[in-house]
């Protein structure tokens, strides 16, 4: 199983989220090709509805403990409420940037 599936199946138990991007950046670093080192994780719940950006990460970072240890080298965390992501994105989440016709 691969990181991010891991990532994934950790929060998702871990956090009621309505929306969940995990998303593997490492291939914007100097690491080797297929490397699962750098990730960016962007979460929408109810979950985090009053409380401060620090403790929506602590949230995150104690249910991704092991892989922050021992796995990875970096997570960019992006958290929100509901009323937040509609506030900033509208109802649709966002798109993944486009690389241009037959590039992945």
């Amino acid at each position: 199983m691969s990181i991010a599936t891991d990532i994934e199946t950790k929060l998702a138990n871990g956090i009621d989220a309505l929306h969940m991007d995990v998303i593997n950046e490492s291939s914007q670093h100097n690491v080797p090709a297929g490397s699962e080192s750098h990730f960016k994780v962007v979460l929408v719940s109810e979950a985090f509805a009053g409380k401060p950006l620090l403790a929506r990460h602590r949230m995150v970072n104690k249910i991704l403990e092991d892989e922050l240890q021992n796995k990875i080298h970096a997570l960019a965390l992006h958290t929100y409420t509901k009323s937040e992501w509609l506030d900033a994105f509208g109802t649709a989440p966002m798109s993944p940037p486009c690389l241009g016709g037959g590039q992945s």
